[in-house]
């Protein structure tokens, strides 16, 4: 038996942030605390926001203070904000970052306690603040989700913290917001939904509720993320997307993720790579490595991408989909091994980032974080070794 979790309101479609209005009144709120960063105040996109609450007689209070994986420090700030604000309700406005804080302070505020003790293993359901999630990427599905990432900076942790306290009360799902984003953040966000469906499907932990939802996902996001990112207008395409990030959130809210996250979030810690970007560099190389333990589960995953036919064998399936999450990353340019050879030749600020630090010369630190977070979850296909993930960890740049 399966326990399903979902947000109780979903308004989805274009020009669905129109009915957040009416969505606060079914939640008997009415003075929202707004939780975005800066660069969505300079694009506009708050004045957006604020005008459609204006029109309906409905004040805001705004913090954009949020960074790009929101720290205990920065959660503590907007805790303060929000207390101050006498608000009764909080809503993320942006990609994962601004939501994430949300999602953390709407808990704290009802139960005030240290960051730290939300941290998984712990179960934060207890009720807090109603959340309203209106993203504005197509990546994360964290307007669907149990679960909010805060960053410990004394420890470089990445603290995954899950509860039905963090899902949101209202989701609104308007893809007219991700019009226009960058091809590289377009790229980034949607190879985070893309393995968040690969991983809820293949999950220990999937189910018959979260298979549909994470087939979906993978049908909608396959066909349509290459042409997102190269024509950045296109609706039909961005809709897709919209909806894929959507339903991937669903699917792995209710199944976990597997590896591939495990080993992305303490590399995001340490090195401060964009979540979605480490995992589109591991995505290949550990559905090589996890493919054998799960076949069958990974041929349906091709057939849903529509990368292999139904008549196919799986091995030949399975053949198929690595290919196909190689072409993606070259065709998006997701940096490789090689590429971070170019970093003393002027190479990409991330590529820098990574090129001769603890990742590849010591593993003490990032080996044990990347156990802990595959243990906490159990949902990872194949487990590994000690010895065998060491050496993935220095072989997985080689895939990307």
């Amino acid at each position: 038996m399966a326990a399903i979790n979902l947000p109780r309101i979903i308004r989805v479609g274009g020009g669905a942030l129109a009915q957040l209005p009416e969505a606060l009144a079914q939640c008997g709120v009415s003075r929202p605390f707004i939780v975005t960063d800066a660069f969505l105040v300079s694009s506009g996109m708050v004045a957006t926001l604020l005008a459609v609450l204006d029109d309906a007689g409905i004040d805001a209070v705004v913090f954009a203070e949020t960074v790009p994986d929101p720290t205990v420090a920065v959660v503590e700030t907007a805790l303060e904000a929000l207390r101050a604000a006498d608000c009764d309700c909080v809503v993320g406005f942006g990609g994962g970052s601004p939501i994430d804080t949300a999602k953390a302070i709407a808990a704290l505020a009802v139960a005030p306690r240290p960051v730290q003790s939300m941290k998984a293993p712990a179960t934060t359901d207890v009720p807090g603040l109603p959340i309203i999630a209106v993203p504005t990427t197509a990546g994360t599905g964290s307007e669907a989700t149990k679960f909010t990432i805060v960053t410990d900076e004394a420890s470089s942790e990445k603290m995954l913290c899950a509860g039905l306290a963090f899902l949101p009360t209202v989701a609104i799902v308007d893809f007219e917001l991700t019009m226009g984003k960058p091809a590289r953040l377009t790229a980034d966000t949607g190879i985070d939904s893309l393995t968040h469906a690969i991983e809820a499907y293949v999950s220990k932990k999937a189910n018959a509720f979260s298979d549909a939802m994470a087939l979906s996902a993978m049908k909608l996001i396959a066909p349509n993320l290459r042409t997102a990112c190269a024509e950045p207008g296109n609706r039909a395409a961005r809709e897709a997307m919209m909806v894929g990030a959507h339903h991937a959130g669903i699917a792995f809210s209710n199944a976990s993720v597997a590896l591939v996250h495990g080993m992305s979030r303490p590399v995001g810690a340490f090195f401060h790579v964009p979540h979605g970007l480490s995992n589109a560099m591991l995505l290949p190389a550990v559905t090589a490595f996890s493919a054998p333990a799960a076949l069958a589960r990974y041929a349906d995953c091709a057939r849903a991408m529509g990368v292999a036919s139904a008549d196919e064998g799986d091995q030949a399936a399975v053949a198929r989909l690595l290919e196909e999450l190689a072409a993606l990353n070259a065709d998006l340019s997701v940096p490789s091994r090689a590429l971070m050879g170019s970093a003393r030749r002027g190479g990409s600020r991330w590529c820098r980032k990574w090129r001769g630090r603890r990742w590849f010369r010591d593993r003490r630190a990032t080996i044990p974080a990347c156990r802990k977070r595959r243990r906490s979850s159990g949902s990872t296909p194949r487990s590994m070794a000690d010895a065998r993930l060491a050496h993935d960890c220095n072989a997985l740049p080689d895939h990307a």
